[in-house]
């Protein structure tokens, strides 16, 4: 890949493009009201653009979640494996209290969790979940990340 050059006491310097981070995700999911639900109320999400019922944006503030409904010819070769190229995604939390909140909160509101709690050995604290498409949602507080 090329990036743009750049000059610097007359030796020619490729500028590097800084990220802001993976902020986006986009899920192909069976039923977009539900799944849109789902994330709202256990991840605080907001719609921020909703161009029509078959497609949502969903929003913190800093991450983006897109959710587009299977189409009906595409439904019955839908695959709702456990097994499927996305292993998980995960929302980062500010400390292992927030974790447990969560965790508390999936558990009432009967989500299904795929790993209970866990103390990691790099110091991290996590559990899992899945949302109603099976998507496997990893709950993390990661102490070396800043917030």
């Amino acid at each position: 890949m090329r990036f743009p050059s750049l000059s610097i006491d007359g030796i020619e310097m490729q500028e590097k493009r800084k990220t802001c981070g993976l902020r986006h995700l986009a899920l192909r999911v069976r039923d977009v009201q539900v799944s849109q639900r789902f994330y709202e109320r256990l991840f605080e999400m907001k719609v921020v653009w909703q161009p029509d019922s078959e497609n949502v944006y969903l929003s913190t503030g800093y991450d983006n979640l897109a959710l587009h409904q299977v189409t009906a010819e595409e439904l019955s070769q839908f695959n709702l494996s456990r097994v499927h190229p996305l292993d998980h995604l995960g929302f980062i939390m500010d400390s292992p209290s927030s974790v447990d909140a969560l965790f508390s909160e999936a558990t009432e509101q009967g989500a299904t969790i795929v790993k209970p709690l866990k103390h990691h050995r790099d110091g991290s604290y996590s559990f899992y979940l899945s949302d109603p498409d099976f998507n496997t949602i990893q709950v993390l507080f990661e102490p070396s990340i800043q917030l």
